[in-house]
């Protein structure tokens, strides 16, 4: 499996040419990517890259990656993410490393996002994987209510549970919210629910990426598949 993620990244890294600004993804795929593209570095490539979290800043300080901010840049010309979830019109599930907040601010903030995942990834349709939803810890009572009204409103029902890391303690992000799993199976209308979930006042983020990705590279037993998005990149709720 580790072999594929690295192979569905080498691909990826094909479309990255001298002096791009990049969105660098966060999890165990996008970590091979920022390895070789150090590599590339290393061997003259001249690019920049924004981080998606404080891990993947120190995979890419490690690899020598030059970086940067979105404060000091002003677009990207591609974003690399993993995903937990792919659908055939390339709504994703992200965040089951924690860092989609910042995972969707980049990719957002990108011309193009390419996603790179082993085939499992690919479902016909999202929700078996649970799916993050970021809050803020105060008036949680009151957010989970929310969130299972817009569940309902939506179709989907299923069992929620605050992240804990793996120390026991609750989980905390890079931009010290806490994270609601929610186990719904099966999500009828992704870009229905992620316009309610975007809704709620406690809601800082959700996982469902819907309209940023522009393509997905997989990689599986029997080559590498790339799947481009039939529509142009849309506005993310």
């Amino acid at each position: 499996m580790d072999q594929l993620k690295r192979q569905a990244a080498a691909r990826a890294l094909e479309e990255v040419r001298d002096g791009m600004q990049l969105g660098l993804g966060t999890g165990s795929t996008a970590k091979h990517f920022v390895e070789l593209l150090g590599e590339r570095v290393r061997a003259g490539l001249k690019v920049i890259g924004v981080p998606t979290s404080e891990a993947t800043r120190a995979d890419a300080e490690r690899c020598g990656v030059p970086l940067t901010t979105l404060d000091e840049i002003d677009h990207l010309d591609i974003t690399i993410d993993g995903a937990d979830e792919i659908d055939p019109a390339l709504n994703l599930i992200k965040g089951g490393g924690g860092a989609l907040l910042r995972e969707k601010i980049v990719a957002a903030a990108s011309d193009r996002m390419i996603v790179i995942a082993d085939d499992t990834k690919w479902v016909p349709t999202l929700g078996k994987f649970p799916l993050p939803v970021e809050v803020i810890a105060f008036g949680l009572g009151a957010t989970r209510r929310a969130i299972e009204q817009a569940f309902a409103e939506c179709g989907v029902s299923g069992q929620m549970a605050v992240r804990k890391a793996k120390d026991g303690h609750v989980f905390v992000t890079d931009g010290g919210h806490w994270i609601v799993d929610a186990q719904l199976g099966h999500i009828v209308d992704p870009p229905g629910l992620a316009k309610a979930l975007s809704a709620i006042p406690g809601v800082v983020e959700h996982g469902l990426f819907i309209g940023l990705a522009s393509s997905a590279v997989l990689a599986g037993g029997e080559g590498i598949r790339v799947i481009e998005r039939r529509k142009p990149k849309g506005d993310q709720e």
